[in-house]
């Protein structure tokens, strides 16, 4: 009895649960993208949820968010500009038609040295209804330059960890058996400590006379590595206990399989705890290949090329424990 109960507790600890549920088995989806990203896209949210502008902010690149970041400025003083327009020009003192500048740009320009508390003192607000909407602006403006303030400090602050992966993994030779490899490293030039790295494989199967999508842990040579300075070769030995014997790419793209690499670890910068994701589909296994060197000496230092990550050489395979 009690070996029964081992074997069920051993059966559950190799087989994994996503959160993406048994019913996700179109075989035209993957579930995880290249990037990392969920290929999910939800429907029927909130207005607030969907909109969700810190988290777009902050995730966005930054060359759209200086793009954004320059719009909503221009916005917002066109539109306070437009208010000092009509509420009339003789109620901004200082502003010089010879200079060349008409009324409104005069206006534009008075509204951001308000916004920014600026304040170079050529134009000054006169009257009861300018006075007021240039002081709503400069309360707008100290709270825009908080937001800011935080937003800055986040996109700053957020680990971004830059793990380049092969673009295909590998069925290669694994001492007198195979295995099922992919490689990566670390692009930036920070140090990435105490990696750790999981293999979920996924595939449709037939339950009781309905498709169903099942994930396994894949057990692996190594999940864990104290400093990660160089190229990482992951490896799951097929052993005879391996989901993965017996499996060839027909069959593995009969179930629509995927591979999905899940990375943690720190960032030894500021100590920031780091994930990666990405995936590998059926059809991205090259069988019969093992990875080219990517590392080289230079006098009394190594060379790491990234550039030969993807880079390999066609193996022949070792026979399978069925064989």
């Amino acid at each position: 009895m009690a070996r029964i109960k081992e074997s069920l507790v051993e059966k559950e600890r190799k087989r994994e649960e996503l959160g993406f549920g048994t019913k996700v088995t179109n075989t035209q989806a993957r579930l995880v993208n290249p990037d990392g990203d969920f290929n999910v896209r939800k429907v029927g949210q909130s207005f607030t949820a969907q909109l969700n502008i810190y988290n777009r902010l902050i995730m966005m690149p930054w060359a759209r968010f200086f793009w954004v970041t320059l719009v909503f400025y221009f916005t917002v003083n066109l539109i306070f500009g437009i208010g000092y327009y009509f509420i009339g020009m003789e109620h901004l003192a200082g502003i010089d038609p010879d200079q060349g500048i008409s009324e409104f740009w005069e206006a534009f320009f008075f509204s951001s040295q308000t916004l920014t508390t600026v304040g170079y003192g050529k134009i000054s607000p006169i009257g009861y209804q300018a006075s007021l909407l240039a002081a709503v602006e400069a309360l707008v403006g100290l709270m825009i330059f908080a937001i800011m303030t935080g937003l800055l400090y986040g996109r700053f602050s957020r680990p971004n960890p830059k793990i380049l992966y092969a673009n295909t993994a590998v069925i290669a030779p694994y001492f007198d058996i195979n295995g099922f490899m992919f490689r990566m490293a670390n692009q930036k030039s920070n140090q990435l400590i105490n990696l750790e790295v999981n293999i979920m494989f996924s595939r449709n199967e037939t339950v009781d006379g309905e498709i169903k999508r099942k994930y396994y842990n894949l057990e692996l040579e190594r999940t864990k590595v104290k400093f990660f300075p160089t190229a990482w070769t992951v490896v799951h030995p097929i052993t005879k206990d391996s989901i993965l014997l017996n499996e060839t790419q027909e069959s593995l793209k009969a179930s629509d399989a995927e591979f999905i690499i899940a990375v943690e670890g720190i960032d030894d910068t500021l100590t920031d705890p780091i994930h990666s994701r990405t995936s590998y589909l059926y059809d991205m296994i090259e069988w019969g290949a093992k990875y080219v060197n990517m590392l080289d000496v230079d006098g009394d230092s190594y060379v790491l090329d990234l550039s030969k990550i993807s880079n390999f050489e066609k193996v022949e395979l070792n026979k399978t424990l069925s064989e």
